[in-house]
């Protein structure tokens, strides 16, 4: 079943739930008007209003129907994160898996992961293009662990090409987000980040316990892991979007690139929505780290639309 993802940014409301129906009742709408959303239905509430207020049972029934809830700051980026507290069946012995997993596999998972990161990155830019090229070519170098840290070699060629030819000085990548395009970059890779924490959850691992990411303050390691080969996708959305005039984080941006969340991606010899992909991802990792496999099952964009001009 494909969840949903629910926004909440353009006015006030108060977010409640009767008989396992998400309300979402406006100023000036009686509690039973307003606009009605199976529980059950819902991948991830995402709240970026400042007068948006809950019900306690509104936020317990939807993390026992397994959302995460996603409320943002002042500066409209997602500010933290409610997420259920497991519910896999297997969930002790997935965190022990996850804990004693041996050095070299947490190392061959990351050179995975920055594999299928560069090779998406690549993908991104025209295939007559040197960087394209040079992209490719740095993928098949990636040692166990990258210990020639090609992730980063690939970000300082990939960045200044990711716009192809404009007017200006080429695009720099600024995390902190202090123009429009990187504010829409960091927007749609938190909602990302979010998604995958709750399929991480949903697969009984714990996001803070990373293979590769090991910040003590960061309690989504895991998840900034897993993120990392889907950065790409949001690239293309984002590029497509600015070309298209959309350059400013604003509602109807935000709105088009949560739709990001339910195109249609690959994950080893299946398609579906990203949302139903990143519990198969997950899945994977889980199978992984228990020595059952070897392989992540990692999503990768197959929308014709999201493919660069020629």
């Amino acid at each position: 079943m494909i969840k949903r993802t629910i926004e909440i940014s353009r006015e006030a409301a108060h977010v409640a739930v009767r008989d396992d129906q998400l309300r979402i009742v406006r100023e000036g709408q009686r509690p039973g008007e307003g606009a009605s959303i199976p529980c059950e239905d819902i991948g991830l509430l995402i709240v970026d209003h400042p007068q948006v207020s809950f019900s306690h049972h509104a936020l317990a029934r939807l993390v026992e129907f397994g959302a995460g809830v996603v409320v943002c700051g002042s500066n409209h980026q997602p500010a933290g994160l409610l997420l259920p507290m497991g519910g896999h069946t297997e969930v002790v012995w997935r965190v022990s898996d996850q804990i004693s997993a041996p050095k070299p596999v947490r190392k061959q998972l990351w050179k995975q992961i920055v594999v299928a990161k560069v090779r998406a990155q690549a993908a991104n830019l025209p295939e007559d293009s040197a960087v394209h090229r040079r992209l490719l070519v740095l993928a098949r170098e990636v040692g166990s662990g990258d210990p020639k840290n090609v992730e980063s070699q690939a970000a300082r060629l990939y960045w200044p090409a990711w716009m192809g030819e404009q007017s200006g000085p080429p695009f720099r990548r600024d995390t902190d987000g202090n123009d429009p395009v990187n504010a829409m970059l960091n927007y749609g890779y938190a909602i990302f980040r979010a998604a995958v924490a709750r399929a991480l959850v949903g697969a009984g691992l714990l996001p803070v316990l990373g293979i590769h990411h090991c910040n003590r303050s960061n309690a989504f390691c895991l998840a900034d892991d897993l993120v990392e080969p889907l950065r790409p996708m949001m690239d293309a959305r984002v590029r497509q979007l600015c070309r298209r005039g959309h350059d400013s984080l604003i509602p109807h941006t935000k709105a088009a690139l949560l739709e990001r969340m339910t195109a249609t991606v690959r994950y080893g010899d299946r398609s579906g929505p990203l949302l139903v992909a990143l519990h198969a991802y997950a899945a994977s990792l889980a199978e992984c780290l228990a020595g059952r496999s070897g392989t992540l099952l990692i999503p990768q964009a197959v929308d014709p639309e999201e493919a660069p001009p020629a």
